[in-house]
């Protein structure tokens, strides 16, 4: 019987969770490189460039990849032979989901890489941040062996908010599936990512089985380079090429990678049932692995940065917009997918503060915030640390807000909006109706968004925490015009565009363009 230490597995599950807020997997960085390069849409191309950039920024500095710093799962495979004891050698004085918790704690409360507290009690009514990110998921399996075997990943609510299950029929075709289904996904989940796909078993192991595919490394060029060998393979492959065929590209912008790899895990399941399970996993791809022996708490080795490529972000031709003079008749010259470069003076807000607003609004009450001739960042950042004006600050998905969209343009004066991903046919109605702008910030590129941010102010809301509402400062903030007052939007007419070339492509001479 080996023993091994509780404090041992809280203080591994917490250095894992620091390390993989600022380290991406290395085959993640390696394949999205990769997709960079071959990349020909110049939107999708930037999109990659401002992922990567972001990275290597959050390897040196020890910042977290995203602002939205996840959710918690940690799959723990809990050998037989095991005994969990105390510090003195007596029995654990905390159960595994306790001692979890506990890592969690201390990971997001560290004072030199604060993470954001995402986690909402009483999610159905009155949805109270946590403030530590508890309680994390935890899976258990009890195994043969010695050891304590210990995945831990922290997935961001955008790409979870994606997941998709489906009963289908025994003769159905899963590849048909997941083909119907990505283009209704938008771009939230953050592409170019992975799809883990769980098939079989019952309603709750298949989304399982996606969850867990998801932790594997990404090998979809060695895998097509030496051909597939099984049925599973096949199916990976087949979706992969099918799924990068519909030119949706990195962040919905159109292009050619929106996948990076498909995952797929499988299990024995009824005669009249075939459950299948779809997670995306985002740009902002975080896991990590580690075994317990009895030896110690285990440290992960860092990569080297030699792994990322050496890019930089320029952004010198993009257009300056003042936003303290900014005037309507000058969001109306702007065109979609023009890139823009943001000064002065930026409000935020997200979900449950335009919920709390369009409240006051239908009660006649006085918002906190003047909004005329302002532009609101959908954004829940992290606390800053050291001389930071504030943490990582990437957008969060628009989609969230459509629902809010024309009450704000119309009853507040408010300009335009700021976020992630494609807004709604509602929201694009509003939108052009009011003449207002929706422009987008790169999910995924969090760290290097903030760098932009000169001076956070709390303005209202302060008991809603990352989601209250500021004004930011900022200094040629890069963001590009995804839909114009006259209601054109770039998630629409890119995929649209990059999917026909892709096609052209693959008509007159194999996949070329898709450099495979």
């Amino acid at each position: 019987m080996v023993t091994i230490q509780q404090d041992d597995l809280i203080e591994s599950v917490r250095g894992a969770l620091q390390f993989i807020s600022y380290y991406h997997p290395v085959d993640y960085i390696e394949n999205l490189a990769r997709a960079y390069e071959l990349e020909q849409s110049p939107a999708a191309k930037d999109a990659m460039k401002q992922i990567l950039v972001n990275s290597r920024m959050c390897a040196e500095g020890h910042r977290p990849i995203c602002q939205d710093t996840g959710i918690v799962t940690i799959f723990i495979k809990l050998g037989l032979e095991c005994h969990l004891v105390s510090k003195d050698g007596g029995p654990a004085t905390l159960n595994l989901q306790e001692m979890c918790d506990e890592g969690v704690r201390r990971a997001w409360l560290d004072p030199d890489n604060k993470l954001r507290g995402s986690i909402l009690a009483d999610p159905a009514f009155s949805r109270k941040n946590t403030k530590d990110n508890t309680p994390c998921v935890v899976e258990v399996s009890l195994v043969k062996g010695n050891t304590v075997d210990v995945t831990v990943a922290a997935k961001g609510g955008g790409s979870e908010a994606k997941s998709k299950f489906v009963m289908l029929n025994p003769s159905d075709s899963v590849a048909d599936w997941v083909l119907k289904t990505i283009p209704t996904m938008g771009a939230g989940w953050c592409p170019p990512g992975m799809l883990g796909i769980g098939i079989g078993g019952t309603a709750e192991k298949a989304m399982l089985l996606a969850k867990q595919a998801l932790m594997k490394d990404i090998d979809m060029q060695e895998l097509k380079l030496r051909g597939p060998q099984t049925n599973i393979e096949k199916l990976r492959v087949e979706i992969y090429d099918k799924v990068n065929a519909l030119g949706i590209g990195a962040q919905g912008l159109g292009g050619l990678t929106t996948v990076l790899d498909v995952k797929i895990l499988d299990w024995p399941t009824h005669a009249a049932n075939l459950p299948v399970a779809m997670i995306p996993n985002c740009a902002a791809t975080r896991h990590a692995h580690f075994v317990l022996d009895g030896t110690g708490a285990v440290s992960l080795d860092p990569p080297s940065l030699e792994s990322w490529p050496k890019l930089t972000y320029d952004v010198h031709g993009a257009k300056r917009v003042n936003l303290d003079t900014l005037t309507h008749e000058e969001v109306k010259t702007w065109k979609p997918g023009e890139v823009l470069l943001l000064n002065g003076k930026l409000l935020t807000g997200r979900d449950a503060a335009h919920k709390r607003m369009t409240d006051m609004l239908n009660r006649g009450e006085k918002l906190p915030v003047d909004f005329r001739n302002r532009f609101i960042y959908y954004v829940g950042p992290v606390d800053a640390v050291r001389d930071e004006a504030v943490g990582p600050a990437g957008p969060t998905t628009a989609t969230r807000m459509d629902k809010f969209t024309r009450q704000m343009l119309e009853q507040t004066g408010l300009l335009g909006m700021i976020g992630k991903a494609e807004r709604g046919a509602a929201a694009i109605d509003a939108i052009r109706d009011n003449e207002a702008a929706y422009l987008i910030a790169i999910g995924g590129a969090a760290y290097l968004v903030s760098k932009a941010i000169k001076h956070s102010q709390l303005i209202a809301f302060e008991d809603l925490g990352m989601e209250a509402i500021h004004e930011f400062e900022v200094v040629d903030m890069p963001v590009t015009v995804a839909v114009d007052t006259k209601g054109s939007s770039v998630h629409i007419t890119g995929p649209a565009e990059w999917k026909e070339r892709i096609a052209q492509s693959m008509a007159v001479g194999g996949v070329p363009i898709l450099g495979q």
